[in-house]
């Protein structure tokens, strides 16, 4: 019997090596085919052995970018089993690509927030193009280390720590904007707080509203229309305010090519035109979705699975819609640099803005593809089971939570990020449910085991303090060779009676709604982001400065 055992455990160890070395070696083919085709575009450039290799930096970004970032946008939908994990992965993979290629313009600021003054480069095109292939190999590399360690991290913090490391190398303290870096610093408070309360608030609404009644499902046919088309309504405007302000000028000059329309020329989407798009957008979704529940509502049970399955297909639109709006968006946090690089050499100067080829897009939009397709279950199995248990009401409020607070800060001017926001929405659902189902009583009966342990303790320590005495006195009476006896027996039993102790206390731990461990992990590892990237970055110019010159 435990023959076979070992023969099973050997094949799937088998099978799970072969599937890593695939795995490896598509990577590695892929980051292969940039190498070949930079080298074969750019052969009479000078420099262009920099520039290919930038490239197979900022493919190995974009693929790190796809592992780690994109479980934000479609964990919460796998874990609620609103969709399935292959279904997840490939709704992902086409709108994140689609949203790239299609919304991720033509033009991307090379360094990603101003972070630092590129003027003080000068005309050194050569120390600018290293600063920056540091800062896209640090990046890449915190990223892989975070997803190995299966902590969800900003990848935009990724790079703007990159891109602070490098800078500080080439050029020295001054050239980072601090007061932008403080701005940065202050959105590992903001975003997940704000993402917390709002999808904490909105699953608190619907329980009171829905779960909370006895006729659940006429209050399902009268409210899930109301939350579903407000989830239209953000989703709509986040998706023009972030995903299509690139294209919006090119949109609005199409529409002014029909008859009887003239808008005005607009670059961008203002917050209101996106605001009553949304809004239009909303109100069908009302209408369609209010038909829809009253023609089932016959088959409906009077339960909670049934409310929950009201709103598993919009939690698939949230899934494809946030993935193609980070597409449009955090494509740049790999392609940003690669750009500058490309453009420092092409041009021989330096810019703030830079063109970005269609290869240059191409090796941003079909990394982070690749890179989600490799390695994203990993994080989204964290994202979507391991913080806290989610359900598709669970994950409709974290979802809103992403989508809202980008719209609030975007107004606002706060710098949030959307991981940040993501998983303080899944932390804001768990601690609301451990609220609501009385965890407190996990958390008395938490304190009340601690404290037997505690007077465990005590009462051991006291027993042997009691023993070692007698067995050190030189001769004993009768009564005292009996209390050594009884002593032995009375710490045999204490010792066992702690040991019981300790695991209850593991046991009721287990119990609370969110994991404390992963908690700690996760915060940990968005703390030392920054810092941990720029000075990868640091060392990685230094290295790359000590063998070119």
């Amino acid at each position: 019997m435990e023959i076979k055992t070992l023969h099973k455990l050997e094949k799937q160890a088998y099978k799970k090596s072969h599937a890593e070395i695939a795995r490896i070696g598509f990577a590695l083919f892929f980051l292969a085919a940039i190498l070949a085709y930079s080298f074969a575009t750019s052969g009479g450039v000078p420099n262009n052995l920099f520039l290919a290799i930038a490239a197979v930096f900022g493919g190995y970004m974009a693929m790190n970018i796809g592992a780690n970032d994109v479980a934000n946008n479609v964990g919460p939908a796998v874990g609620s089993k609103a969709l399935t994990m292959g279904g997840a992965i490939m709704i992902a993979m086409i709108f994140e690509a689609a949203g790239a290629f299609i919304a991720g313009g033509e033009v991307v600021s090379t360094i990603k927030g101003g972070i630092i003054d590129i003027k003080q480069f000068g005309i050194d095109t050569e120390t600018f193009v290293w600063a920056m292939m540091a800062a896209l190999l640090a990046a890449a590399l915190w990223l892989n280390l975070a997803t190995v360690a299966g902590a969800p991290v900003s990848t935009t913090h990724s790079i703007v720590g990159g891109v602070m490391g490098g800078g500080m190398a080439a050029a020295g303290f001054g050239i980072v904007d601090w007061g932008t870096m403080g701005a940065i610093v202050s959105s590992w408070i903001i975003s997940p707080l704000m993402g917390g309360i709002i999808a904490a608030a909105f699953l608190l609404a619907i329980k009171k509203t829905i779960i909370f009644r006895d006729d659940k499902i006429q209050a399902a046919f009268r409210w899930v229309p109301i939350y579903v088309s407000v989830m239209a309504w953000a989703f709509s405007t986040y998706l023009v305010i972030k995903g299509l302000n690139q294209v919006w000028g090119q949109f609005i000059n199409s529409l002014n090519g029909l008859p009887l329309v003239d808008f005005a020329p607009q670059a961008k989407p203002s917050f209101f035109t996106a605001a009553v798009i949304g809004l239009l957008i909303g109100v069908l979704v009302f209408w369609i979705v209010k038909k829809s529940i009253g023609s089932n509502l016959p088959q409906m049970k009077n339960d909670r699975a049934s409310v929950n399955a009201l709103f598993t297909i919009p939690l698939i639109f949230a899934a494809a819609l946030l993935s193609f709006a980070h597409g449009a968006n955090d494509v740049a946090n790999a392609i940003g640099p690669l750009a500058a690089i490309n453009d420092a050499i092409m041009s021989g100067g330096i810019t703030d803005k830079a063109g970005i080829p269609l290869w240059v897009m191409a090796v941003g939009a079909l990394g982070i593809a690749i890179g989600l397709g490799l390695y994203g279950p990993r994080l989204i199995r964290t994202v979507g089971g391991e913080i806290t248990e989610l359900d598709q009401m669970r994950a409709y409020s974290i979802a809103m939570a992403a989508a809202l607070t980008v719209i609030i800060a975007s107004q606002l001017g706060l710098p949030v990020s959307t991981t940040h926001i993501a998983i303080g929405g899944v932390f804001g659902v768990g601690f609301l449910r451990e609220w609501l189902d009385e965890s407190n009583k996990i958390e008395r009966q938490i304190d009340r085991e601690k404290a037997e342990i505690k007077d465990d303790k005590k009462m051991l320590n006291a027993l042997r303090g009691e023993l070692k005495k007698l067995e050190k006195k030189p001769s004993k009476t009768v009564d005292e060779y009996q209390r050594i006896t009884e002593l032995y027996r009375l710490i045999e039993e204490e010792e066992s009676s702690l040991k019981k102790a300790k695991k209850v206390l593991k046991k009721e731990k287990k119990n609370l709604f969110v994991k404390r461990d992963m908690v700690k992990k996760i915060v940990t590892a968005w703390v030392v982001t920054v810092p941990a990237a720029a000075t990868l970055s640091a060392c990685i110019f230094f290295m790359i400065r000590g063998i070119m010159l």
